[in-house]
């Protein structure tokens, strides 16, 4: 058996691009070694120069394209390489939406292989219009000299890409964060920064609805003191007549996550009004909601088939945020049930119930391996169970419950086709997987959603 031939940094060599990689790079082979080059598309012979060598891999940069994709296209956003926000804008968004099916068969090919044959994955549900979808930005802010700026950090890096435009946000969220974040430089207020202990404030969070207009404002900020508050309240009212919320979430501490526990609001209502299909939803500021209501409702009308409904069944909708997923099956079933670890989404999914007039649902603080064991333990097992969790896919102990209480139907909305099919590897020994639908969420990313229908084996 031939051995890999070491790679060395800096080396360059020719290279067939066989498949898209997991987070949207171009994947070969060269002398029995891996290498990922970042920009490279399926199908291109590529001259690669090798930037990081690992035993089992190497990651390279384009030195030439020999040989070009018909797929390839010129990239519309001018910060495109900067910002790395975006993975795929330079591949024709008909073959985007090929390879994240692939990517969906690859996972499923990595942990359960065997099974793969058995396996109907359909075809990736697109846009008709794949730009200016998302509904929320959530920009960090850091000072550069005398200029403050905001934007996202280049991939892999702590340096800020200042984002004056982006072609993905809806462009409200964009120009209402440049009009904040010169007033900030024009007032002086102090800006947070991991160097400096006495900057105030580290993120703007800009919400859209949709459907109704309305508009969210929320600064993430170091305390709740801050100079020039009511200057710069009175300053972001006055942008746009569609800011009816403005909120202050404090985060105090060194991490990566942008909000922390507390949240007050400054001016306005607590929440936004937005609709998603026939519902009507009342969205607080910490409170998760899908950033492109569109394919949303593609997604959901995905799960509701396969939900398979016909007003007999109970439902447990885990993960359920602000209830939009129950809520979404509850017209079908006999009740819906969920849970989720955020307060303020419980709360907001209860108004969200009595707002769109059902009053068979029920929603509770906590985890859903601890409500699920409750529920099991008060003879409740539902006949649906639809979770739609994080990227890192279920928990053990979520994932040992569901496989000892059984419920017939299970429905997994999945951000992360890794971790998925990781999942069935388990979920697999209960139940026969039915089918993938993967639904395209953001377009010119990696990124893929996927509905998986598993029946349990009989």
């Amino acid at each position: 058996m031939k051995e890999q031939a070491v790679i060395q940094v800096g080396q360059e060599f020719p290279l067939t691009i066989k498949r898209l990689g997991i987070n949207g790079e171009g994947v070969g082979f060269f002398k029995r070694n891996v290498v990922f080059v970042k920009g490279a598309l399926p199908g291109e012979v590529v001259t690669a120069q090798v930037t990081e060598a690992k035993p089992k891999y190497a990651e390279a940069m384009i030195k030439k394209i020999r040989q070009a994709s018909p797929d390839r296209v010129t990239p519309p956003c001018l910060i495109y390489e900067a910002c790395g926000g975006c993975q795929l804008q330079h591949m024709t968004y008909e073959r985007q939406l090929i390879e994240k099916k692939d990517l969906v068969i690859q996972a499923l090919e990595r942990y359960v292989k065997d099974l793969v044959p058995t396996i109907e994955v359909k075809h990736t549900i697109g846009m008709e219009d794949p730009w200016n979808y998302r509904n929320k930005s959530q920009f960090q802010v850091r000072q550069l000299g005398n200029k403050v700026i905001a934007g996202l950090y280049a991939e892999s890096s702590n340096k800020l890409i200042d984002i004056n435009k982006c072609i993905v946000q809806h462009p409200v969220t964009t120009h209402i964060t440049n009009e904040i974040k010169k007033q900030l430089q024009h007032l002086n207020i102090p800006i947070y920064d991991e160097k400096n202990p006495q900057g105030i404030v580290r993120t703007i969070v800009v919400r859209t609805g949709m459907k109704t207009g309305q508009i969210q404002v929320t600064l993430v900020t170091t305390k709740k003191k801050m100079p020039h508050k009511e200057e710069l309240v009175q300053f972001i009212r006055a942008i746009d007549s569609n800011i009816v919320s403005i909120s202050q979430n404090i985060n105090a501490e060194k991490t990566s996550l942008v909000f922390g526990e507390t949240t007050f609001n400054l001016f306005g209502k607590e929440t936004i009004h937005e609709k998603l299909g026939e519902l009507a939803f009342d969205l607080s500021a910490r409170a998760f909601f899908q950033l492109n209501p569109e394919q949303t409702e593609h997604l959901y009308n995905e799960i509701e088939k396969a939900a398979a409904l016909t007003g007999k069944e109970t439902v447990v909708d885990a993960y359920c945020g602000v209830g939009t997923i129950g809520l979404w099956l509850a017209k079908n079933a006999k009740e819906v049930r969920g849970m989720d670890v955020i307060e303020e989404s419980i709360q907001d999914a209860k108004r969200n119930a009595k707002r769109n007039g059902y009053s068979n649902t029920k929603y509770v603080h906590g985890t859903a391996k601890e409500w699920l064991r409750k529920w099991e333990n008060e003879g409740f097992v539902p006949d649906v169970l639809t979770v739609d969790p994080p990227r890192a896919g279920l928990d053990d102990e979520l994932l040992k419950t569901i496989l000892e209480i059984k419920p017939k139907r299970f429905v997994y909305t999945s951000c992360n086709p890794s971790t998925l099919a990781k999942d069935l590897q388990q979920l697999t020994k209960v139940y026969n997987v039915k089918y993938i639908q993967p639904v395209d969420m953001f377009p010119q990313t990696s990124h893929v959603e996927a509905v998986t229908l598993l029946e349990l084996k009989k």
